[in-house]
């Protein structure tokens, strides 16, 4: 546990940084936008086409990987919801709530770290959590909520949800990657070490972004913060290990970077898409505070255990 928590010690430390130089403004809130964005479409995109570009279709694609990640994810989202229409909210704050539950920090904190901890094997998995969680769940949100302003579903939002894929860089830059590793184009030298020192950019760039975005997020309402913290930390990687060990069970170092990937704290895209559609931004922006801070300690823990086990 202490060993795995060393190694994770440096990636929360850049977390740190960041969020120093954003809370003391030394990083104002326009750069920390652009840092994001450089490293959204430009670093991260490199990084994970030659990721990609390196992988064929068979060593990434796997069904029972799927589904047991879709099946831990949807459980817990359907907790999330269940909790919150309890407690009477309305559909959009509640699709906000759920998404806060099962969709963590991926892009930016678990490409780098992941594949750094278990090595570039874990790239398949990772790239796997983040379609899904992309693609199913993404769409998702902005169904529920575009459906419960409209009263509708309409076509209309099919092409608003397939816009939005298509604009994302991580998808785009994946299925590029695998449409070269298909063709089996070979990558040319000059090619590759502009991708490797472009991608190498990612790690540093994305943690400190993390750091100084969580310097502008506020701690309102922190119980419930907490209780979608706890969902994402410690329900989602327990529900995803059901999933992946017990009812589709996949190889024991697959389901080991799937169950970390879970683990992660909330993602910031949230907070984005809470603040585009006037949703609950403090709400989210409190869960990815506290989920952050929390999970230095949690995330270390979850890939303790499944590296025994």
């Amino acid at each position: 546990m202490v060993e795995v928590f060393l190694r994770t010690v440096p990636f929360f430390a850049i977390i740190g940084l960041g969020y120093w130089a954003g809370r003391t403004r030394f990083f104002s809130e326009e750069a920390t936008a652009y840092l994001t964005k450089f490293v959204f479409y430009f670093a991260l995109s490199a990084m994970l086409f030659r990721f990609a570009a390196n992988l064929s279709m068979a060593e990434v694609f796997d069904g029972r990987l799927i589904a047991g990640y879709l099946w831990g994810t949807a459980f817990v989202y359907g907790i999330a919801t269940a909790v919150a229409f309890v407690r009477r909210l309305d559909v959009p704050t509640a699709a906000f709530e759920a998404q806060c539950a099962v969709i963590g920090n991926v892009g930016f904190l678990g490409v780098p770290m992941l594949v750094l901890i278990f090595g570039e094997a874990a790239i398949g998995p990772v790239m796997l959590v983040l379609a899904v969680d992309l693609i199913v769940f993404s769409s998702l949100i902005v169904m529920l909520i575009t459906g419960s302003r409209d009263g509708r579903m309409s076509l209309s939002i099919l092409k608003t949800v397939g816009s939005g894929l298509i604009r994302n860089p991580m998808i785009v830059a994946i299925t590029l990657g695998l449409i070269w590793s298909a063709l089996s184009i070979p990558i040319p030298d000059p090619m590759n070490e502009f991708l490797t020192i472009l991608g190498a950019a990612a790690t540093p760039g994305a943690l400190f972004a993390i750091g100084a975005s969580l310097a502008s997020k506020s701690a309102e309402r922190p119980y419930v913060a907490g209780w979608l913290s706890i969902c994402k930390l410690v329900l989602h990687p327990l529900f995803v290990a059901f999933g992946v060990l017990v009812l589709f069970p996949i190889d024991p170092f697959s389901s080991a970077v799937v169950i970390a990937a879970a683990a992660l704290p909330v993602a910031g895209n949230v907070y984005i898409l809470a603040q585009h559609y006037e949703v609950a931004p403090h709400r989210v922006s409190a869960t990815i505070l506290i989920s952050t801070a929390i999970s230095i300690f949690t995330v270390s823990a979850v890939i303790a255990w499944v590296s025994v086990a």
